[in-house]
């Protein structure tokens, strides 16, 4: 009343001046997780954008440190252990010691980033069961023609589908988990070539269709040893891919007409064909390459 200044300004004046002392302490806070911040993968995430264009030195690493701590939805790396460590316990069995477990990490949250938005339909284990059989006939078709069909088809059984760019070091190319009662598969845009992504889908579908809701399931590329979970993952995705009654015929195929013939004779690519008889060794893995599709993924974070 004396100065004749209302008291607005004086309650605005205050409330920046607390947010000015906040953020002077979280710097001063920051700094004990500079080691934490260090052992993330901070460019792959300035590429696809979930971090700002900035070095990681001086003032900058506390702006990565809040814009990480945003993407991860958490207040310290302490919070991030708790979630994340957690998680790494139930999927160790399935994912190799040289996995960096930062990077694996930021390439399962970029999963759940993609979940928080999606829509779709209450999980009904019979209708994603018979799905299956409509999107093996997807094996087929170019990714422009069936990405959108095959996202549908699992939405409509209450399954979400991400697509999530390769992070260095996370060395996975699938991985099936549930969220708050929602079943994911999570697909790697890696170097896919078509009979590697189908293989890995339906493997991601097996751990849905068969194992615990409460674990982390991780496909990844080392080829080590198994636990019974991914033996049977291997198991579904190979006779859904090439029905039992058929297999015995693989070892006859040692041309290129003949696959092409087989192929058509179970309405399947015949890349698909040519990777499962490469990986029994029925022929070597340098022949019949070219009846592989490569798939050119645009990567997007948000799908």
């Amino acid at each position: 009343r004396v100065l004749g200044t209302p008291s607005a300004y004086w309650l605005n004046h205050e409330a920046h001046y607390q947010a000015y002392r906040k953020r002077i302490e979280e710097d001063q806070r920051f700094e004990q997780w500079y080691d934490w911040l260090d052992q993330m993968p901070i460019a792959r995430l300035r590429e696809l954008g979930v971090l700002p264009p900035l070095h990681n030195r001086g003032k900058n690493k506390n702006v990565l440190m809040r814009a990480l701590l945003n993407f991860f939805s958490i207040s310290s790396p302490a919070e991030w252990q708790r979630l994340y460590g957690a998680m790494h316990a139930a999927y160790r069995q399935s994912m190799p010691d040289r996995c960096d477990p930062f990077a694996t990490a930021v390439w399962l949250r970029l999963g759940e980033k993609q979940m928080e938005t999606a829509v779709g339909a209450n999980y009904n284990r019979q209708k994603f069961r018979e799905s299956l059989e409509t999107i093996r006939s997807l094996t087929m078709e170019k990714p422009e023609v069936f990405e959108s069909h095959l996202r549908a088809l699992c939405a409509e059984s209450g399954v979400v589908l991400a697509f999530v760019p390769e992070i260095p070091g996370a060395r996975v190319s699938g991985a099936a988990r549930w969220i708050n009662g929602r079943p994911l598969i999570q697909m790697s845009l890696y170097g896919k070539t078509n009979d590697r992504f189908w293989f890995t889908f339906f493997h991601e579908a097996g751990h849905i269709l068969q194992h615990s809701h409460q674990l982390v399931y991780l496909d990844d590329r080392t080829q080590g040893a198994l636990s019974q979970e991914e033996e049977e993952a291997n198991q579904f995705a190979a006779r859904m891919l090439i029905p039992p009654e058929f297999e015995q015929e693989l070892p006859a195929l040692k041309s290129k007409d003949s696959v092409i013939a087989f192929a058509q004779q179970i309405r399947i690519h015949p890349g698909i064909v040519v990777g499962r008889l490469q990986h029994e060794e029925i022929i070597p893995r340098s022949h019949m390459n070219g009846l592989k599709d490569r798939f050119d993924w645009q990567e997007a974070v948000h799908g």
